[in-house]
């Protein structure tokens, strides 16, 4: 092998020292490399560890959040449904009161029903009994009529009498014949004649009774 220029058979030592040396800085180097590295990554660990703990807080402070607003969510929920089992039991109140209200209200409207029905019966009565006592008016009428007719004098029957009923028992003029009907007889006829003529009810006991 050639020696290089400037090196000398003698100086072989030295190379190796130097050699030796060189190595062993370049040892070194490499340690303080892997160091350095090992620095980093320690550093880099612990920011990452850092930034880990930090996010760690967050975490929790955001679940510690959570569970606030979840017992908030829970108690509202309670009270949310608190108050719709309030608002249904009132609705249910309100419906009763209400199916209560119209029946009641259809029981009055049956009971005036009832009790127009009874009223316009009653006035229905009232009315035949009014017509009734229209008719005993006039049949009343009729019998002190013809009561008047066969009592009293003559100048009080003419007095009393109508026209028509003085007109039909005047006494004839000239001479009676014999056989001829007396006034009680003609008190009769006329008696008969104005019953048939009018709705009254006979009375037996007048229309055939004449003064002796």
């Amino acid at each position: 092998m050639a020696t290089p220029v400037g090196w000398s058979q003698g100086g072989s030592g030295s190379v190796c020292l130097a050699f030796d040396q060189l190595r062993d800085v370049i040892e070194s180097q490499e340690e303080l490399i892997h160091q350095l590295r090992n620095v980093e990554e320690k550093a880099a660990h612990a920011k990452t560890k850092v930034l880990l703990a930090k996010e760690e807080e967050k975490l929790q402070f955001a679940l510690g959040e959570v569970e606030v607003l979840s017992k908030q969510l829970e108690k509202e929920k309670l009270a949310f449904e608190k108050a719709l089992s309030s608002v249904k039991s009132r609705a249910l109140q309100e419906s009763s009161k209400k199916d209560q209200l119209i029946t009641k209200c259809n029981e009055i409207e049956s009971h005036i029903i009832k009790q127009e029905d009874i009223l316009n019966g009653k006035e229905n009565k009232i009315k035949e009994l009014q017509q009734v006592i229209s008719q005993q008016k006039e049949t009343f009428s009729s019998v002190a009529g013809i009561t008047c007719l066969t009592s009293g004098s003559r100048r009080s029957r003419r007095t009393t009498w109508p026209r028509c009923w003085t007109r039909s028992i005047r006494k004839p003029r000239g001479r009676v014949r014999p056989g001829a009907a007396s006034v009680p007889g003609k008190n009769k006829m006329v008696v008969s004649f104005l019953l048939s003529g009018c709705n009254a009810q006979p009375l037996p006991s007048l229309l055939w009774w004449s003064p002796s």
